[in-house]
């Protein structure tokens, strides 16, 4: 397969005419953009890119999302001249709304859901492994070319619409889901520069529906919340559930937005309820005498996602036709027509994804197989409410050092919000909607406390990308900025210095080199103390990171936690350059930790001499380790 480089890569500074946001959505993209010459103050004039894209062999219309699919024909199913694009008339594969529907029924070929293996730590994401589930002969793609493929429509979209102010001189932003782990957030950072982004700065789902709240609430926002409110962000997409609480202060007589919490990387979204639809109308046709091999399955999941969408999106349909291909005679010859009903999807998605449950019903977990395929590492538990449930007990303590926040929980034991955001294309439905609310507040209710409001007026797909949009005007000094920082406290492991024990390994250390909230783009020494660096072997760097522990400082070494207050990220393994020395050799250093702007983590360490220095960046990159 062909894919085109990005174009060359240029600085754009503050001079830039548009800021631009991007949603790389697990099942949509979209792009929003605000003119910063024509706004004003909080006034930001704003507009939504309609995107060119194939929805048919040859036929091309501009939407305002781009679906997150890409389809891989065979070398002879089109005609010449069926994939071409008003930028392009030599690739030889299909993105947005076209693919998906081709997927839909040769799921073979169709790349789906690439975000969520962008994140997935089990699998090399620079390696050809999608579509996940295709034959030999077909061929395949990475996560990260994929994601470089979506990048790179949209920067092709709006140079055709804008040739006179060119993407690569804009002020560009690119959202994630705020349980992005550092990699996560370092490979959507190589993917926007290998689509010919400028440099890019990322922003997190939740809070980018949150600045899209503000955006088009106008000064009336502060009238919607009052220093003290606890806002919940509920953001159910395609792959994922991002949970995020954000506290409103007042500071020098001005309200102040600070996030405060947000939740674990939840695999758990539309997908999954695309795939309980079409198991739900294979039990349906089976008991009508129609069996479906496992192929036909994964192309009834495509049309069960048409079926959710056009169900979700209009109140009055009352069912919609689903058609699933045939496989041959020994099955039945033609098609196989079948309907998913109101009731059906009623039925699956609140019952099995929103049941009604006590807020101390954590999630359940059941025992696991010895051998298991290799795929994404879906959430276990498919009830969203058990998640939320047991997020706001974790993040009991989040706002314990708030001013004005005292006695934010009662006898329940968990956090109590005061206002609610939804966003996510799942939460359009006003079923789901309600249900999550209801079940909310009959937790607060049961615990004493008022009923958490809704903050209405959220544009669900649309919200993310212009928010991102106007995050880019914020941060040029103008409208209302989200306080944040770190998601989460990061932490590296140290390995004690003893004797040899038969049997027993050194005890472990985590040495604090981030301190939840710190700043993008900051940095700090980890005083003065100094340890043993290991050079010219192979050696290992464990990394850790809390949602919990809120008092760490840098430099902080902690010589127990339990398995709810540090949780394990990636491991990165690599050999540091001896540069003269004997392999094997410790060489005195001291450290120094830097968040980038993007989020990734970088560790340096310098012998006390100087001159010297070992760089570790806490990515996926097999060159993760390098002097200096």
């Amino acid at each position: 397969m062909q894919r085109r480089e990005g174009s060359p890569v240029s600085t754009a500074g503050n001079g830039a005419r548009y800021t631009i946001g991007i949603d790389l959505g697990t099942t949509h993209c979209a792009l929003s953009f605000v003119d910063v010459g024509a706004s004003d103050g909080e006034k930001a004039v704003q507009q939504v890119l309609p995107i060119p894209q194939l929805t048919a062999p040859g036929a091309v219309e501009a939407l305002s999302l781009l679906p997150s699919f890409l389809y891989l024909p065979h070398t002879d199913e089109l005609a010449e001249g069926d994939l071409h694009l008003p930028w392009t008339a030599s690739q030889d594969y299909a993105v947005g709304e076209f693919a998906r529907a081709r997927g839909a029924a040769t799921p073979i070929r169709l790349v789906a859901s690439a975000k969520s293996w962008l994140c997935h730590p089990g699998v090399d994401r620079r390696a050809a492994i999608l579509p996940a589930e295709a034959p030999a002969e077909v061929a395949r793609i990475s996560p990260l070319d994929a994601s470089i493929l979506y990048l790179s429509h949209l920067r092709d979209a709006w140079n055709a619409a804008h040739p006179d102010a060119p993407f690569d001189g804009q002020d560009v932003t690119v959202t994630i889901p705020a349980s992005f782990d550092p990699a996560a957030r370092e490979l959507t950072a190589e993917a926007a520069r290998a689509a010919g982004y400028p440099p890019t700065t990322l922003l997190e789902e939740p809070q980018a529906a949150l600045y899209s709240w503000i955006q088009r609430s106008g000064s009336d926002w502060r009238k919607e919340v009052k220093p003290g409110d606890l806002i919940l962000v509920v953001d159910i997409g395609g792959g994922t559930t991002d949970l995020s609480l954000i506290a409103v202060l007042e500071r020098d007589g001005n309200l102040e937005l600070h996030r405060v919490a947000v939740g674990d990387h939840i695999l758990l979204g539309g997908d999954n309820m695309d795939l309980a639809l079409a198991y739900g109308v294979t039990r349906k046709l089976a008991a009508q005498g129609t069996r479906l091999d496992p192929w036909q399955t994964r192309a009834l999941a495509h049309a069960c996602r048409g079926a959710k969408e056009a169900l979700l999106g209009d109140a009055d349909i009352g069912s919609v036709p689903v058609v699933v291909p045939s496989r041959g005679s020994k099955l039945i010859g033609g098609s196989i027509r079948t309907e998913v009903t109101r009731e059906e999807l009623t039925a699956s998605l609140l019952d099995g994804f929103f049941p009604q449950v006590a807020v101390g019903d954590p999630p359940i977990s059941r025992a696991r197989g010895a051998l298991t395929q290799l795929g994404l590492p879906y959430a276990q538990d498919a009830a969203i409410t058990r998640h939320l449930a047991a997020f706001l007990t974790r993040q009991l303590g989040a706002t314990a050092e708030l001013e004005g926040f005292a006695g934010r929980s009662g006898e329940g034991g968990f956090l109590h919000p005061t206002a609610v955001l939804l966003n996510g294309g799942v939460l359009k439905s006003g079923l789901i909607a309600d249900r999550v609310l209801d079940v909310l507040n009959g937790w607060l209710a049961a615990d004493g406390a008022a009923p958490a409001r809704l903050l209405g007026g959220a544009d669900l797909d649309l919200a993310v990308a212009r928010g991102a949009a106007y995050y880019g005007y914020v941060r040029r000094g103008r409208g209302v900025r989200i306080r944040g920082g770190t998601a989460r406290a990061y932490y590296v492991e140290v390995e004690s210095s003893m004797p040899a024990i038969p049997g027993m390994e050194p005890p472990l250390e985590a040495l604090c080199l981030a301190p939840f909230g710190m700043e993008e783009g900051t940095e700090a020494a980890l005083s003065e103390r100094e340890f043993g660096l290991v050079v010219g072997e192979p050696v290992r760097f464990r990394f850790f990171g809390s949602s919990v522990r809120r008092q760490d400082q840098v430099g902080a070494l902690l010589d127990f936690w339990t398995p709810d207050e540090l949780q394990e990220l990636e491991e990165i393994e690599l050999t540091l350059p001896a540069e003269g020395r004997t392999p094997g050799d410790i060489v005195r250093v001291r450290l120094h930790a830097r968040v980038t702007e993007t989020g990734t983590l970088e560790l340096e360490a310098l012998p006390p001499d100087g001159g010297e220095r070992w760089k570790v960046q806490f990515d996926v990159r097999g060159d993760a380790g390098e002097r200096g």
